[in-house]
C-alpha cells in the first residue's frame, strides 16, 4: 500500500512537472512571439528537449521506486517468516514449561490435601481432649466450691476462737491489742537504734583506723608518679655586658638614661663596680624581664637616649604580651585542657613571670594540675572528674596574677575571676576552698588542696627565710639531744634527715630501735616541717687495744 502510494506520488509529480514545463514552454513561446527573438522552430526544439528530459527523469524515478518497493517487500516477507518461526519455537517452549508447571502444581495440591487431612485429624483429637478437660474442670470447680465453704466455716470458727483468746489475754495482761502492739514496736525500735549506733560506731572506728593508712598510700603513690624540677626564682637578674665602657652610655649624662629606663620599666637598675655586669632588681618578674630585654636591644643598637629608651620599652612590652599569650596556649596544650576563655589563657601565661616563696607560679600550677589528675585517678574517679581536677589544679592560684588590685585573698579573687568567665561550679569551689576560706562541697576541692600542699612542701620547691631555716635545724638537733644516751645529733640535707649518734655503753641495739621511733614521733607531734624527716640512730662499739 505504501509503495503504491509512493509510485502514485511520483507519477503525479511527473505529470505536474510535465504540466509545469508545458506551461513554461507556452510562456516561452509567448515571449518569443512578443519579443520576436526566437523562431517557432527553436521554441519547439527547446520544448521537445525539455519534455524528453522530463520524461527520462520520470521514467528513472518510476524504475527506482518499483525496484525499491520490490526490495522492501522481499525484506518484509523474510522478516515475517523469521518471526513466525520464532513464535512457533516460543510457543512450543511455553507449552512445555506450562506442562511441567501444571504437574508441579498438581503435586503440590495433593501434598497440601494430605497435610489438611492430617491437621483435621489432629484438630479432632484436640477437640476431644478439650472436651475431656472441660469436664474435669467442671468437676474440680464443684470440689473447690465445697472446699471454700468448708474453709469459710473453719475461718469463722478460728475468728471466734481468736476473739476469745484475745479477750482472755487482755484480761490477763490488762492491755488492749493496740497497746500491746505499741509496746512491742517501742521495744523493737529501741533495740534497733542501739544496734545501729553500735554498728555505726564500729564503722567509724574502722574508717578512722584505715583512713589515715589509705590516705598516705594514695598520696605516696601520687608523689611517686610525679617527677618535678627543683626550681627557685630570684628577685634579681644579672645582665652581662661585653665591655664596661657601655655602663657610661647606660647611665647617660647626669644619669638621665638610667632614670628614664627605671621610670619606663618600673625596675631598679644597679650599676656598680662588678665587672661586665648590671643588676636588674624588682619583685615583679614581668617588669624585670621587660628591663632585661630593653637593655639587650639598646646595647645591641648602640643608640641610648631617653626617647629611644621609651620607644624600645614600648616595643618590648608589646612583644612580652604576645609571648605571655603564647606561654598560656602552650601550657593548656601540654596539659590537654580545652575550652578556657582567652583571658584566662593570658592569665596563665602571666604566671610564668610570678613566683611564690621562690617557686615559679606557673611551674607550681602545672605540677599541681598533674598531681590532681594523678590523685583523682588513684581514687578511681571517672575521666570527666579527672579532667576537672586537672583544670582546677591549674587555675587554683590564678588570683595571684590578677591585673586589678583587690582586698580579697588570692583564692577568693581567683574564684571570682573564673566565675566571670563561666568556669564550672566544681572548679570554682575547688579554687575558693583550697585555703579553707569557703566550705568544700565536692570531691575535687580536697584533692586540689592536698596537691597544692604536696607541690609547695616538696624538697627544693620553695626558699625558706634563713632565720627560720636555722631555727628549725637547731630545734631538730636539740630535740634529739634531749634523750638520754645521745652523744651527738646532726641535721642534714636541709633538715630532711637527722642522724643521731648514741653511746654504745648506755644504749643497746633494742633501745636504739625504740629511740629512732620515739624521736620520729616527737618530731611529728611537736614540729612543723615540709615533706618528711628521716631519723637515723647510729650505735657503734669500738674495741681498741695497743701492742707494745
Amino acid at each position: 500500500m505504501e509503495y503504491g502510494l509512493i509510485i502514485g506520488v511520483l507519477v503525479v509529480g511527473g505529470a505536474l512537472m510535465y504540466f509545469f514545463l508545458n506551461s513554461r514552454m507556452q510562456k516561452k513561446i509567448q515571449e518569443a512571439n512578443d519579443k520576436a527573438d526566437f523562431t517557432i522552430k527553436e521554441a519547439e526544439l527547446v520544448a521537445k528537449r525539455k519534455l524528453d528530459e522530463a520524461q527520462t527523469k520520470a521514467e528513472k524515478l518510476i524504475a527506482q521506486a518499483e525496484q525499491s518497493n520490490e526490495q522492501i517487500k522481499q525484506k518484509k516477507i523474510q522478516e515475517a517468516k523469521e518471526k513466525y518461526v520464532q513464535m512457533k519455537v516460543d510457543f512450543e517452549n511455553y507449552k512445555a514449561e506450562h506442562k511441567v508447571e501444571m504437574k508441579e502444581r498438581e503435586l503440590a495440591a495433593k501434598a497440601a490435601e494430605k497435610d489438611l487431612e492430617v491437621k483435621e485429624k489432629a484438630l479432632e483429637t484436640r477437640i476431644e481432649t478439650l472436651e475431656q478437660k472441660e469436664a474435669e474442670v467442671v468437676t474440680i470447680k464443684e470440689n473447690l466450691e465445697v472446699q471454700l465453704k468448708i474453709v469459710a466455716k473453719k475461718k469463722e470458727e478460728l475468728d471466734q476462737a481468736n476473739e476469745i483468746r484475745i479477750k482472755e489475754l487482755e484480761s490477763v495482761a490488762r492491755l488492749t491489742e493496740q497497746e500491746a502492739k505499741d509496746q512491742l514496736m517501742d521495744a523493737i525500735r529501741a533495740k534497733s537504734e542501739s544496734e545501729v549506733l553500735a554498728i555505726e560506731k564500729e564503722a567509724v572506728s574502722n574508717a578512722k583506723l584505715n583512713a589515715n593508712k589509705e590516705a598516705k598510700k594514695i598520696i605516696i603513690q601520687t608523689i611517686q608518679r610525679m617527677a618535678a624540677e627543683y626550681t627557685i626564682e630570684n628577685t634579681v637578674s644579672v645582665f652581662t655586658l661585653d665591655s664596661d665602657d657601655v655602663k657610661g652610655q647606660i647611665i647617660g649624662r647626669e644619669g638621665r638614661n638610667i632614670r628614664a629606663l627605671e621610670a619606663a620599666t618600673g625596675a631598679e637598675i644597679v650599676v656598680d663596680d662588678t665587672p661586665e655586669s648590671i643588676v636588674i632588681s624588682s619583685f615583679d618578674p614581668i617588669r624585670r624581664e621587660i628591663a632585661r630585654l630593653a637593655l639587650k636591644r639598646l646595647v645591641t643598637d648602640g643608640r641610648i637616649h631617653p626617647a629611644k629608651i621609651e620607644e624600645v620599652v614600648a616595643k618590648v612590652k608589646k612583644q612580652l604580651e604576645e609571648q605571655i599569650i603564647e606561654i598560656g596556649e602552650k601550657t593548656i596544650i601540654d596539659l590537654n585542657i580545652h575550652g578556657l576563655d582567652a583571658y584566662l589563657v593570658k592569665m596563665i601565661g602571666r604566671m610564668r613571670f610570678r613566683s611564690s616563696y621562690g617557686q615559679n607560679l606557673l611551674k607550681h600550677s602545672m605540677e599541681t594540675a598533674n598531681l590532681c589528675a594523678t590523685m583523682a585517678a588513684e581514687l578511681g574517679l571517672n575521666p570527666k572528674q579527672i579532667k576537672m581536677a586537672k583544670r582546677a589544679g591549674l587555675l587554683h592560684d590564678i588570683g595571684k596574677v590578677a591585673e586589678e588590685e583587690s582586698e580579697l585573698s588570692h583564692a577568693l579573687l581567683g574564684m571570682q575571676i573564673c566565675e566571670k568567665y563561666n568556669e564550672h561550679p566544681v572548679v570554682l569551689n575547688a579554687i575558693g576552698a583550697h585555703h579553707d576560706e569557703i566550705e568544700m562541697n565536692n570531691i575535687i576541692s580536697p584533692i586540689v588542696q592536698a596537691c597544692d600542699a604536696i607541690s609547695g612542701a616538696r624538697p627544693g620547691a620553695r626558699r625558706e627565710i634563713l632565720e627560720s631555716y636555722l631555727k628549725r635545724i637547731g630545734e631538730l638537733e636539740e630535740l634529739a639531744m634531749s634523750y638520754e644516751g645521745v652523744q651527738k645529733a646532726f641535721a642534714m640535707q636541709a633538715g630532711r634527715e637527722l642522724r643521731v649518734i648514741v653511746e654504745s655503753e648506755k644504749v643497746t641495739d633494742q633501745v636504739a630501735d625504740d629511740l629512732a621511733f620515739m624521736i620520729s614521733q616527737k618530731i611529728q607531734d611537736e614540729m612543723q616541717y615540709p615533706g618528711q624527716v628521716k631519723v637515723t640512730v647510729i650505735r657503734e662499739k669500738r674495741s681498741v687495744a695497743f701492742a707494745r
